[in-house]
């Protein structure tokens, strides 16, 4: 029985030790160097005593930075990837949850580290990835291991503004590698096309598969994915056949009409999930790419990543929604009315999760982690931990599992019980429409639509007028020439927010 994620790696490289297994831009590393590298910076991080601990690592993303992923966990330690873009005051409030004695930096992320609010040891991966390999230290850390031990923490947001480290262990991380590697049929002749960054557990979906499989990810760069037309001819130039990408870099492809002149020749696998796709975008790519497999995923960060999964193997009609569909082997989907009761067919229930997939919680915060990590009210015999999503589903007549919208996109206006999800899809399934965004500004007690595309502004409002009812036509509609993103590529929904509050107040000081 596997117990721990460096198994994956162990077994591939005595099969496929020369073939690429993390290739970037500037550098391609086959699995014998990924495997030297990561004993070797094992070996040097247990020499130093580091045990059970967290290890910080702020590197330029790159196959390099696996490795020490890698290195982290022969060490008995858990990584915690962070990265330049975050905001300083969130890496602040990192380093004071996690109080880390261990970074790993590297020649170009090194001058930052220094000036970090950090007091422990910075070790440069230039100078350690090539340190002795201590057998008999990797192989003791090794026996004292368990499969319940963490081997990364990767931060969310959180409610309060202080993020919400959460930590996955190994037998969390091998039931969704496998259950996730079933549903998209990976092999040893997978191509991934890693878009996400490598502080998000999104990146799990390339990382991992490709330990196990012997399969290939290319790094692409970030700035391809403003270029649509230029991403497609990467995809072709590496023959890249399978993707897991956030909804927003497909619609960006979708969305620029680059099908009319190129399409990704070689993508059989495209998953997507984090965001509602629109149906008129995906009934784009159905089109371009007829013999592809789509399937949607479905899943928080708190459950180790994906739980759920849908294979959308036809056309959509305008007015339906691509639903999430039926849970991974070995995961259960508890559909929790108010009163705690479950919920019948057409009726909606916040979606909760129950699995080997869920993960340890918070990291230092049990307050935060007893609120979410709950013991399942259905069982009353002994503990049975579940996860509560936040999320609003329901199942169709068909016993399928249909996103609703996120607790907190459900308002009350005008005396009425309103999902900003449902203007969001109105919008989404006219032509010429991009990509849109809905928020509610309480203050005020007004809903705001943002959206891109070469539909006009009154004719939005139109149309809008003639499908949805009074209540919930937006109060104000704004044509963006883009809508923000996260790093992770999902609608920046608090950037938007925080933006109109800002043109608020300038226009109340004047």
């Amino acid at each position: 029985m596997q117990t721990n994620v460096l198994e994956y790696l162990e077994e591939t490289v005595q099969r496929l030790p020369d073939k690429p297994a993390y290739v970037d831009e500037r550098e391609s590393l086959n699995f014998r160097e990924v495997s030297d590298r990561s004993r070797a910076i094992g070996s040097f991080l247990g020499r130093q005593g580091h045990r059970r601990e967290p290890v910080v690592i702020f590197m330029r993303k790159s196959p390099c930075t696996v490795t020490a992923f890698f290195g982290t966990i022969y060490a008995g330690c858990f990584y915690v990837p962070i990265d330049e873009e975050m905001p300083a005051h969130r890496i602040a409030l990192i380093f004071e949850n996690l109080n880390p004695r261990a970074m790993i930096c590297d020649m170009e992320t090194r001058k930052a580290a220094e000036q970090m609010p950090y007091k422990g040891n910075i070790y440069q991966y230039e100078e350690i990835c090539g340190e002795a390999e201590d057998e008999k230290l990797l192989l003791d850390i090794r026996k004292n291991a368990l499969d319940i031990d963490p081997i990364y923490i990767v931060f969310t947001s959180g409610s309060t503004g202080i993020p919400k480290g959460v930590a996955a262990c190994h037998r969390s991380v091998i039931d969704y590698i496998e259950q996730l590697s079933k549903v998209l049929g990976f092999s040893e002749d997978t191509v991934f096309g890693n878009q996400s960054p490598f502080y998000f557990d999104a990146c799990l979906k390339e990382i991992y598969p490709t330990a196990k499989f012997g399969a290939t990810t290319y790094i692409i760069p970030k700035e391809l994915f403003s270029f649509p037309v230029k991403l497609v001819d990467f995809l072709n130039q590496y023959k890249i056949n399978t993707v897991c990408w956030v909804v927003s870099a497909l619609t960006m492809i979708s969305g620029f009409g680059v099908f009319d002149t190129k399409k990704p020749e070689y993508l059989h696998t495209v998953a997507f999930g984090s965001e509602v796709f629109p149906v008129r975008q995906f009934n784009m790519w159905k089109d371009a790419l007829p013999e592809a497999s789509f399937v949607n995923l479905y899943g928080p960060t708190e459950a180790t990543g994906m739980s759920c999964y849908y294979r959308a193997d036809r056309r959509f009609e305008p007015d339906e929604v691509i639903p999430i569909g039926k849970p991974f082997e070995n995961t259960q989907i508890l559909l929790l009315k108010e009163d705690q009761t479950l919920a019948a067919e057409g009726e909606e229930g916040e979606i909760c999760i129950r699995g080997t997939a869920v993960t340890l919680g918070y990291y230092n915060d049990f307050k935060r982690t007893g609120e979410a990590f709950v013991q399942n009210p259905l069982n009353t015999a002994y503990p049975d931990i579940i996860y509560r999503t936040g999320d609003i589903g329901k199942y169709n007549p068909e016993g399928e599992l249909m996103f609703v919208s996120r607790r907190d996109y459900q308002i009350k206006h005008m005396g009425h019980r309103i999902e900003l999800g449902e203007i969001e899809a109105c919008v989404a399934r006219m032509e010429k429409i991009r990509n849109v965004c809905c928020i509610y500004h309480r203050e005020q007690e007004k809903i705001i639509l943002f959206y891109t595309g070469e539909l006009e502004r009154g004719d939005v409002i139109a149309r809008l007028k003639e499908t949805l009812p009074r209540y919930m036509v937006p109060n104000r509609v704004r044509k963006l020439e883009t809508l923000p993103l996260t790093p992770n590529g999902k609608l920046d929904r608090v950037s938007l927010e925080r933006n109109y509050i800002q043109q608020i107040n300038k226009k109340k000081e004047k």
